[in-house]
């Protein structure tokens, strides 16, 4: 597995994006963007299906942000891949990588799950609808976590 994770580093784009003085940093500031809006998205999404934000109608707030989540996610897929691809066999061995993929993974997995038992209603959500809210927020805020634990534990 070793050989796979150092022939992703060896890459052209790779090499590209290490030998580049402005690249690295940009698909850095992009992630960080990427992230950002993923989180608020997701936050405001699971805070109104909790109840909140009342005066703003469920069904078409949540469907915007659901569209922005996805957006963000995908953004932060593609820039979070190619960070990943500059030190592929570091970040493979490291656990707290590990457990931010493994997180990722419940994050995805939480979100399908909700997406089959959400109603389209303007009323708070109730039984499990409410508890994969809470459980998005916090799957997505601990993904974030791990992720600036990434930077200070290797």
């Amino acid at each position: 597995m070793d050989g796979f994770f150092a022939g992703i580093e060896q890459l052209a784009l790779v090499r590209w994006l290490k030998a580049s003085f402005v690249a690295y940093p940009i698909v850095n500031a992009l992630h960080i963007m990427s992230i950002g809006a993923l989180l608020t998205s997701v936050w405001l999404m699971d805070l109104r299906i909790l109840g909140a934000f009342r005066s703003l109608p469920q069904a078409p707030f949540v469907a915007l942000l659901r569209r922005t989540a996805f957006a963000a996610f995908a953004g932060a897929l593609v820039t979070g891949s190619l960070l990943f691809s500059v030190r592929a066999s570091e970040y493979a061995a490291m656990p707290i990588f590990l457990a931010k993929m493994t997180l990722i993974l419940l994050a995805g997995a939480n979100f399908l799950i909700f997406i089959r038992r959400a109603k389209g209603g303007d009323e708070p959500a109730g039984g499990v609808v409410t508890v994969l809210a809470v459980l998005s927020l916090v799957l997505w805020t601990s993904v974030l976590f791990a992720g600036r634990f990434i930077g200070f534990l290797n």
